[in-house]
């Protein structure tokens, strides 16, 4: 499991639950009204699904996978490497020197940029294409965050709902005054799981997918401007240092320390 996303959901159930029994609550009282969950669970992911397609439907054990074990992050340090290193070839040897190097790139997006380079593409071209294929990244990301969003946003919608109709159950007994607090504090017990399911667990989910996504979208951005930067024939340090640019000051004086160290290796 990714480490946010695991050290999150054991502080979120800490927090949660650990406050509840200081607060005087049970635990087990909240897990005592099979309704709640019917009403709170049921009824947001049918709204959910209404709200989108068969697709979406089929995708949610993914958006789950995806933010619970999203697999390694992009290597930006490393793409960087390899594209200084390709244009330390191209200002040598010239831009179809690469055309036998391309397979040692390991970054799909890059060989796919390269060869329209090496093809003698426009560069107004190569960009255009890349940008493109970026953006329709982008949009379908997009659906995975909306939908677990959404989810998240009718949670607490369909808790009120349920605390409603534990409510009207209540004053349906106003003849039998011992099961008032009984009946009042099941009814919240819907409210409760509706808040929790959307704070605790939808939103966070949906947001952590849009980072995600943010981060991929930078990646190839640099991606991007690399290859347009070895296809303008720019020096290699000039390309290292443009790139280095969309690294946080942090990164980015690590990788230069790591160069220095490899240099005098």
């Amino acid at each position: 499991m990714e480490k946010g996303s695991g050290v999150g959901i054991i502080l979120v159930l800490f927090g949660t639950f650990v406050g509840a029994v200081m607060k005087g609550v049970s635990p087990a009282a909240l897990f005592s009204v099979p309704a709640a969950f019917l009403i709170v669970l049921v009824s947001s992911f049918g709204a959910t699904f209404l709200s989108f397609g068969a697709d979406e439907m089929k995708n949610f054990p993914k958006y789950m996978k995806l933010a619970f074990l999203p697999g390694p992050p992009p290597d930006p340090g490393k793409v960087i490497g390899q594209i200084v290193e390709f244009a330390d070839r191209a200002r040598r040897e010239g831009l179809l020197a690469l055309e036998d190097a391309l397979n040692t790139a390991e970054e799909p997006f890059l060989r796919k940029g390269l060869q329209m380079a090496v093809d003698g593409a426009e560069s107004e071209v190569v960009r255009d294409t890349l940008d493109t294929e970026v953006h329709a990244m982008k949009e379908r990301h997009k659906l995975g965050s909306q939908f677990m969003t959404q989810l998240g946003i009718y949670c607490p919608t369909f808790g009120i709902v349920g605390a409603v109709f534990g409510l009207i159950a209540t004053l349906a007994n106003l003849d039998d005054p011992e099961k008032l607090g009984h009946g009042i504090a099941a009814a919240f017990v819907a409210t409760f799981w509706g808040v929790f399911a959307a704070n605790g667990f939808f939103l966070p989910i949906g947001r952590k997918l849009q980072r995600l996504s943010q981060i991929e979208v930078e990646y190839k951005e640099l991606i991007i401007e690399g290859v347009l930067s070895i296809q303008a024939g720019s020096s290699p340090r000039v390309v290292d240092d443009l790139l280095q640019s969309f690294l946080p000051p942090a990164v980015r004086l690590k990788l230069r320390g790591d160069g220095a160290e490899r240099r005098s290796a």
